[in-house]
């Protein structure tokens, strides 16, 4: 496999956004499992340690549901496949990981129309 073929369709803000799912991947990774370590409970942190970290909290939540509906909807839209996958690996990683992710591979999937192979 050439190098060419390895670097089809990604774009600048492929890579901007690869990068930041690297960051949401990593950094997110570290605070949950600073988070099991000390052995406290994640969801009464997060709602309940008072009025601006619930703010936050509910802030995220709503953000990531919209990232959900853009998720499917853009997939649709772009036939891109298994658009549910970045949505379960959310759960189980992080959307701050999951959604650049899919934001990189839309940019891909962009490219890739626009130069007639996709």
């Amino acid at each position: 496999m050439s190098e060419r073929a390895i670097t089809k369709h990604w774009t600048p803000r492929a890579f901007i956004y690869l990068a930041l799912s690297i960051v949401g991947l990593v950094w997110t990774f570290a605070l949950n499992a600073w988070t099991v370590i000390e052995g406290r409970n994640y969801f009464a942190d997060l709602f309940g340690s008072g009025p601006a970290v619930s703010s936050i909290g509910v802030d995220l939540l709503v953000v990531a549901i919209a990232g959900v509906v853009l998720i499917f909807a853009e997939a649709r839209r772009l036939r891109m496949k298994r658009a549910w996958l970045y949505v379960v690996l959310s759960a189980v990683t992080a959307f701050a990981f999951t959604f650049p992710l899919f934001l990189a591979m839309r940019e891909r999937k962009i490219a890739a129309r626009e130069a007639g192979d996709g």
